[in-house]
């Protein structure tokens, strides 16, 4: 019997829902398999502030640091805008990342044929779309120092070690060797001399990897590609900050923002969470995307505990109830058809284990 311990961190908004979900999720793996999941439940974010007065504690970070993994639902929300801007809720995230060293941060967006006309691109652009934008996470603009402001002017500090760049090309260069060995790294060297030192180590890291096409690509022109032309990437590698906006910009070519997943790697943790925010206007109404929580699991399965069949049986269930045409409001365009949270993980569930029953029947 494998054990492993998952840390829950369910956050603000809508994240005790989808959380929630990714738990019943792992419950039903365990349910089919020789493995056991314990959950720890802590808060973080907002809650976290207003229960303890800081987004994350010493002893949140400890459980998190001792997991075998950790899932992260969403933080933030319009109640905590005015809080000082270093305990504010998304500063946990930032400090989960340091403390875990969760340097590398995988954004997959795929387009399920079954919602191919949710997006509001044409179909005949972003069909077979398949991007792997890997994100720097612990270094850049959001870490750099001095960082301020006053009455005047506003402060931040971007900057890179190799060190940094090194280890990110790897991991993306690793990445593309299994894929379609085409690599995409995207920076402003034109204009920023921290993105000339980030595309001189990434050359320099290439020479590692003589069997993967490496391409440069300006910020604002990766931006506007992967709208107008999004099937000519495969795995996409940026600093933290471009990062950020390009991965949202292609997570809605799938159409909705609830549909991607994210995992956040580093040496020896990972955590995983869904793209999308908290979503405070959608708190408490059991109506929430729990796809992104889904595929986390899936991501979690493969990536952190190499259980590449459970993985691949849940991204197929998951494709099986959307080509059933079940889904939540805000990928269903008839509204008397959509489905809450709760009934689309369990749709899911069901789908899992009719995967289940078919593999073990044609085993026989």
């Amino acid at each position: 019997m494998k054990h492993y311990k998952i840390v829950i961190l369910a956050g603000d908004g809508i994240g005790p829902e989808i959380t929630a979900s990714a738990t019943e999720i792992l419950k039903e793996v365990s349910k089919h398999s020789d493995i056991k999941f314990d959950f720890i439940e802590k808060v973080i974010g907002g809650r976290s502030i207003d229960l303890h007065g800081t987004p994350i504690t010493n002893d949140t970070l400890e459980v998190c640091l001792s997991s075998d993994s950790v899932f992260l639902g969403a933080v933030g929300g319009p109640k905590w805008d005015n809080v000082e801007h270093d305990n504010k809720p998304e500063q946990a995230l930032l400090k989960l990342r340091k403390s875990l060293g969760l340097y590398s941060n995988l954004r997959p967006a795929n387009v399920f044929k079954s919602l191919i006309n949710s997006s509001s691109l044409k179909p005949n652009i972003i069909e077979d779309t398949d991007i792997l934008i890997v994100r720097e996470l612990t270094g850049g603009i959001y870490f750099g120092s001095p960082r301020g402001k006053d009455k005047k002017r506003g402060w931040n500090t971007l900057e890179y070690s190799k060190n940094e760049v090194e280890r990110i090309a790897h991991v993306s260069f690793k990445l593309a060797q299994n894929r379609t060995k085409n690599l995409v790294s995207v920076h402003k060297s034109n204009v920023l001399e921290s993105s000339q030192f980030w595309q001189d180590i990434v050359h320099e890291v290439h020479t590692e990897y003589s069997d993967v096409k490496l391409t440069d690509m300006y910020v604002d022109n990766a931006a506007m590609q992967i709208i107008h032309n999004p099937k000519q990437f495969d795995v996409i590698v940026t600093q933290n900050l471009f990062g950020d906006i390009l991965s949202d910009i292609s997570a809605m070519i799938t159409g909705s923002l609830g549909m991607l997943p994210s995992a956040s790697i580093g040496d020896n943790h990972s955590m995983y969470e869904p793209v999308h925010g908290s979503a405070p206007d959608l708190a408490g109404k059991n109506t929430a995307n729990p796809v992104a929580a889904i595929l986390s699991i899936a991501m979690m399965m493969e990536i952190t505990f190499n259980e590449k069949t459970i993985s691949s049986n849940l991204y197929q269930a998951v494709s099986d109830a959307l080509e059933d045409g079940h889904g939540t409001a805000d990928i269903i365009n008839d509204e008397s058809l959509s489905l809450s949270t709760t009934e689309f993980t369990n749709i899911v569930k069901e789908k899992y284990l009719k995967i289940l029953t078919k593999q073990l029947e044609g085993s026989k």
